[in-house]
């Protein structure tokens, strides 16, 4: 019977590790192929002083950076520059929640996997109840997307984000939210959710309840716990660009190493002050 029972724990396992591991990958590949917008993903460091100075933001700074994309991305260029329809609005909400699914995936696995220890271990039934858990997590961040997107919408009808990469083009813009970002980084509220975030045991321990509604519930508040860290983070997009893949891959390492490496919160901190310096620099340069 223990026999059997380890079996099944270890097929259980086996089975959540590479569907995390597909569910990551596969976003990542879906990101890097444009997101179905039509337009190519950047691959450059963000610009390190936005929207400077204005006039080279206009038509004429959407193509900088961007010499080498194919002549593809053009028709996705007009559209951006269209009233946004509703098929656009979904597009665009889809990328968000697809890429929230590839940076978060990462570091929220290893509280996705010892939820499917412990629920496994509880009995052969309750193999859906990591399936809820991972739904609860995500559905989340979709609703994170839905807000993220509802403000990309906005923003470029106000002419402050353009071009292929989606990004700022304000400069008092962009140094609101890296100075905002900086203050949240060093916040206690940000710290209580980062410790929630970096204690997976003691999260379950705490908040455990068996059953897929149980398990959603589960994950809702994990999810919720997860955006309460990273939702400013996750706002540097606008900044560095929406579809700017190595921004989206460099926040996703900050993420991580904010949750998974030891002294995660100085590495919060540090990542505050970063922004703050930089958020202050755009101002006063």
């Amino acid at each position: 019977m223990a026999t059997a029972l380890e079996g099944m724990l270890t097929r259980h396992r086996a089975v959540t590790v590479a569907m995390l591991f597909a569910l990551t990958v596969l976003a990542w590949i879906w990101l890097a192929s444009g997101a179905g917008t039509g337009m190519a993903p950047g691959f450059r460091f963000p610009d390190p002083m936005p929207g400077a100075p204005a006039t080279m933001h206009g038509s004429d700074n959407a193509m900088s950076g961007h010499m080498g994309a194919s002549m593809g991305a053009m028709p996705g260029m007009a559209e951006a520059a269209a009233p946004w329809a509703l098929s656009r609005f979904l597009l665009t909400f889809a990328m968000w929640w697809v890429m929230m699914v590839a940076m978060m995936l990462p570091s929220a696995a290893s509280t996705i996997l010892l939820h499917a220890r412990a629920g496994s271990a509880g009995a052969a039934g309750s193999r859906p109840a990591t399936g809820s858990f991972l739904s609860g997590y995500l559905l989340v961040w979709g609703l994170f997307s839905f807000v993220a997107t509802v403000l990309q919408m906005a923003l470029e009808r106000a002419g402050i984000m353009a071009g292929m990469d989606m990004v700022s083009v304000s400069r008092p813009f962009s140094a609101v939210v890296l100075l905002l970002a900086g203050l949240y980084q060093l916040s206690p509220f940000k710290e209580t959710c980062l410790r929630h975030c970096r204690n997976p045991a003691q999260f379950l321990t705490r908040h455990y309840r068996p059953g897929r509604a149980g398990a959603l519930r589960m994950g809702l508040l994990h999810g919720a716990y997860c955006a309460g860290c990273c939702w400013l983070l996750m706002a540097l997009l606008f900044v560095g660009g929406v579809m700017n893949l190595v921004w989206i891959a460099f926040l996703t390492l900050v993420v991580a190493a904010e949750k998974l490496l030891p002294g995660g919160r100085w590495i919060a901190i540090a990542g505050g002050l970063a922004c703050i310096a930089w958020g202050t620099w755009i101002v006063l340069a």
